[in-house]
């Protein structure tokens, strides 16, 4: 399976944000979307990630000033991005070696999709227990 199951599948629209809005209104989204992270795009190219860890950081670092910056200031980046042919334990793979919990998903140079961490284990634990009923079903059939 590869992530390109994730696109267009049915979770709405990708979340984004602009490296111009403050990290005051974005934190506001992530809060409001109850979302622990955003690709910050630009003309649909992605820029970078801004997430918790991000806001817990620069929080630490910069104290409330934080809040008025522009999120391009303070987001991750470059993001670590994958393509829609990419399969899902290889992205699984990535997000490990990594230490990301998110990944857009890229194709031509700009957004197509996003996936998390989450994600990926549930649709993998969905193959692995589909495999157990078929082969519990053909041990059965014997």
């Amino acid at each position: 399976m590869t992530v390109r199951a994730f696109i267009g599948d049915g979770r709405g629209e990708i979340i984004t944000a602009g490296r111009n809005d403050s990290v005051a209104a974005v934190v506001a989204l992530l809060a409001d979307k109850r979302i622990g992270c955003v690709p910050i795009v630009d003309d649909g190219q992605v820029l970078g990630i801004f997430s918790e860890r991000d806001v817990i950081y620069g929080l630490q670092r910069e104290g409330a000033a934080l809040l008025d910056k522009p999120v391009g200031a303070v987001m991750t980046a470059p993001a670590v991005t994958i393509a829609p042919d990419t399969s899902t334990l290889s992205a699984l793979s990535l997000m490990t070696r990594r230490r990301v919990r998110h990944l857009p998903i890229v194709e031509g140079g700009r957004l197509v999709g996003f996936v998390s961490i989450g994600d990926l284990v549930k649709a993998r634990m969905d193959r692995i227990e589909t495999e157990v009923d078929a082969m519990r079903a053909y041990i059965q059939g014997t």
